[in-house]
């Protein structure tokens, strides 16, 4: 009587199954499943600007994201909403929100009937360095507000969040060209010197900040999404 054959092994749950010839058809499936999920995700514009945002202030690039994130819309104004959060929460503040030492911030002011006849090197210029001394303000009153007696929690937060928002917002400007348009500028055409000048509390610090975003960054940005786009 003829041996009944064995049968092919298997194994069960884990989406591989092993079966004659050594072929793994559940393995290949995965595969395709997993590359068409992924094709699903880069398709979602939503999920795929959430991955974005989440990534940028590690300094993690996104395959997929577009080179020009900022022009969407949604992003600044999530940035502007935490700048105001933060100005809104220092108003009444009384104790912890008054700095050691003076900080020296960029001028928010915008005439702008200047403004719309500046070059457009002239504008990058201006946000650019603006943004930088920004960055550095931020980052001194982190480090002020930690050396503190008595440091508060939700300040801390905020201070931490504008950091990695302003390292994000770099990001974002370089990507659209900002940095090459400010250090690209001819010498006949440079900008004057960045109008500046000093705050001694939290407050005043956060409303330069949302100020700065309201202002100077979102004219900037959106006169660099348009010519972008023609």
């Amino acid at each position: 009587m003829k041996a009944k054959e064995a049968e092919p092994e298997r194994w069960e749950g884990s989406g591989w199954e092993r079966q004659a010839g050594g072929r793994g058809t559940g393995c290949v499936n995965l595969l395709f499943q997993t590359h068409s999920a992924w094709h699903s995700f880069l398709e979602c514009p939503a999920l795929l600007l959430l991955l974005s945002l989440l990534l940028l202030p590690l300094g993690l690039p996104v395959l997929g994201a577009p080179p020009r994130l900022i022009c969407d819309s949604r992003v600044l104004e999530r940035y502007i909403l935490e700048a105001r959060e933060a100005e809104n929460v220092t108003m009444g503040c009384a104790e912890g929100c008054s700095f050691s030492e003076n900080i020296t911030v960029p001028d928010t002011k915008v005439n702008f009937y200047t403004w719309k006849r500046m070059d457009v090197g002239q504008q990058a210029v201006e946000v650019w360095q603006g943004l930088a001394l920004l960055s550095e303000a931020i980052l001194r009153g982190q480090a002020l507000l930690a050396n503190s007696s008595q440091p508060s929690e939700t300040l801390q937060l905020h201070v931490d969040k504008a950091v990695s928002s302003l390292r994000s917002l770099t990001s974002l400007l370089r990507a659209l060209g900002a940095q090459k348009e400010a250090t690209s500028l001819p010498e006949a055409t440079s900008a004057a010197p960045l109008r500046t000048f000093t705050v001694d509390t939290l407050c005043k610090l956060f409303r330069i900040y949302s100020n700065f975003l309201r202002g100077k960054l979102t004219l900037y940005t959106g006169e660099a999404c348009r010519r972008g786009d023609r």
